[in-house]
């Protein structure tokens, strides 16, 4: 086998034959498998080693499994666990394998990645009593991924396990311990089927939220997805209160104390997705309401590119951030992509040869190489008694989570002036407003105007779906709104929200920032000594062509970004 394997590696991807032995020769020595071996040293990738043994075993190699209808018979009586394992999976094939016609005698196909895998496939063949099927190969992230499509369509729906719940009647609330795959969970107890499944489906549909809301003869179920709140499901009264008592038993929180509010955090998995869930209850006058803030731990983060800076005012506001010292504040409501915006700072300001420590509330995203300290009000961790100790730390830049307080402002600002770069977020409505607000809370004038370096308020708007995104004439009136006349757009194409299933018929899917740079010129820092009025600071910022978060919005409506009525419903003043 492995001389016909390495002649096919050799013809097809120009693998040389004393490469080949050297690998085999490292195989014998430190053991591993060809495979891991080949694609670790970057001889082949996977894609191609699949190929090579496709060509072998006289199999179809699928890079991509694309199959309509898929197959969920059989995820009653093949466990999820068995498919990861052995990495394969049953599908109901589309027109083509491998871009081959499909021999119309096989009704359905089998991926797999290992060849070593065709003693389970025996047994699988057995379970699934198939006669007659098609092998092909496919890549780890393809198969798991189909894996994963299978068993969560394979579910009843939530109205389907409300439904069973009201005519079978006995739900036990049952035992939740680490950190575990939604999708393996094979419990029978109804309540658990229907959390898992409104779990899975709110962070498939990309949910920052799921809020659960009692009311007098009813409760629903909604979720948020980017910044709008839909209903998911408007379940019968009856199994409010123990729906509730299975999110406090996930999240380790007293199922017994329904009058105060409570605060825990759950750890799931859905397929190779990790999720940090935070849960919030509060008592009402009708039950407690529940509130999950879904954290997709396995997301990236954003590069200070990926913002929705335009290209200048990247380059103004990446000699902002990289400032020896001095104090730069992000402000925006709750939501608003303050804590990405500053993550995308700091991974920018991450080298080995700067110490940046953080104390954050809470630590949203784990950055190797910066050492992040988690508030703990309960034992007198603070934001300003923390903040106190990092600066004895030696650190370069500083991230404080927010400020809160007269005493948190004035450590900031005082680390500020004796040569440290600090990072912070403040709840204000725009870039001038923060000034007023800092001086409300009891920093002296003349300390802003010494450390302050510029503010970044932000907003997220919702892009279009570039899929079913259509074009559109607006009217005058609605050029007004945003302050364009209709001259001066005379070339410009205008996009709509339409809606597809690809984002759920709501026309955006996903966000982006828009952002108003206000940065400490001399002028601004000798007003703020005469006055701190937010309107007087805006004007004279504007006469530094300052740009307003409207105008931001407004460009992004001419690239096609967004639309109009996502901008006014935004910056509405």
């Amino acid at each position: 086998m492995q001389k016909n394997l390495s002649q096919i590696l050799i013809d097809k991807f120009g693998l040389l034959e004393q490469d080949f032995q050297d690998v085999l020769n490292l195989k014998k020595e430190k053991g591993g498998t060809l495979r891991e071996i080949l694609v670790r040293k970057n001889m082949v990738s996977e894609s191609q080693f699949l190929e090579a043994l496709s060509s072998l075993y006289n199999a179809a190699f699928q890079p991509d499994l694309v199959y309509q209808n898929i197959d969920t018979d059989y995820t009653q009586n093949v466990p999820i666990q068995f498919l990861k394992k052995h990495l394969m999976v049953p599908l109901k094939p589309a027109n083509q394998v491998g871009g081959v016609e499909k021999d119309p005698s096989f009704e359905r196909i089998i991926a797999i990645n290992e060849p070593a895998s065709f003693h389970a496939l025996d047994d699988l063949v057995r379970i699934l009593e198939w006669d007659d099927f098609a092998l092909v190969f496919s890549t780890k992230e393809n198969i798991i991924s189909a894996i994963n499509a299978a068993y969560d369509l394979g579910r009843d729906s939530a109205e389907q396990l409300v439904q069973n719940m009201e005519e079978n009647g006995g739900i036990v609330i049952g035992e939740f311990e680490g950190t575990a795959d939604l999708l393996d969970d094979t419990s029978d107890a109804p309540i658990i089927k229907l959390v898992n499944h409104i779990i899975s489906q709110s962070i498939k549909a990309r949910a920052s939220d799921i809020h659960i809301e009692p009311y007098q003869d009813s409760f629903k179920i909604r979720y948020r997805v980017d910044g709008i709140l839909y209903d998911l499901l408007h379940p019968p009264k009856g199994i409010q209160a123990t729906l509730t008592s299975r999110i406090k038993v996930m999240a380790k929180m007293n199922i017994a104390e329904k009058r105060l509010p409570q605060d825990g955090r759950i750890d799931v998995k859905i397929g190779d997705q990790e999720i940090d869930i935070r849960v919030s209850t509060i008592p009402t006058s009708f039950g407690e309401r529940v509130v999950l803030r879904l954290l997709n731990k396995t997301s990236s983060l954003l590069k200070l590119p990926e913002l929705g800076l335009s290209s200048g005012r990247l380059e103004s506001f990446e000699r902002l951030v990289k400032s020896p010292n001095g104090i730069i504040l992000v402000t925006g409501p709750t939501g608003s992509g303050k804590t990405t915006t500053l993550y995308a700072i700091l991974s920018a300001l991450n080298k080995p040869d700067i110490n940046i420590i953080t104390i954050e509330d809470p630590i949203e995203y784990q950055i190797k190489g910066i050492s992040q300290i988690q508030v703990n009000p309960k034992i007198g961790l603070t934001f300003a008694n923390g903040l106190r100790s990092i600066v004895r730390q030696d650190p370069d830049i500083i991230l404080v989570g927010e400020v809160r307080d007269r005493e948190t402002a004035e450590i900031a600002v005082q680390s500020a002036l004796t040569g440290h770069l600090v990072f912070s977020t403040l709840h204000t409505n725009d870039s001038a407003g923060t000034i007023t607000r800092l001086v409300d809370i009891g920093v002296e004038p003349f300390l802003i105007a010494s450390s302050v370096l510029g503010v970044v308020a932000q907003r997220l708007i919702r892009v279009l779906c570039n899929h079913c995104k259509e074009p559109y004439t607006p009217d005058d009136f609605a050029l007004e709104s945003i302050e364009i006349t209709p001259d001066s757009v005379k070339n410009v194409v205008f996009y709509r929200a339409k809606g597809c299933p690809g984002c759920f018929n709501t026309g955006y899917r996903g966000r982006i920032g828009i952002f108003e740079i206000m940065v400490m010129e001399s002028s601004l820092k000798s007003l703020i000594l005469k006055t701190y009025d937010s309107n007087r600071i805006k004007e004279e910022a504007l006469k530094h062509n300052m740009v307003t978060l409207r105008n931001d919005g407004i460009e992004k409506v001419v690239n096609g970004i967004t639309t109009i009525e996502e901008v006014i419903r935004v910056t509405q003043q």
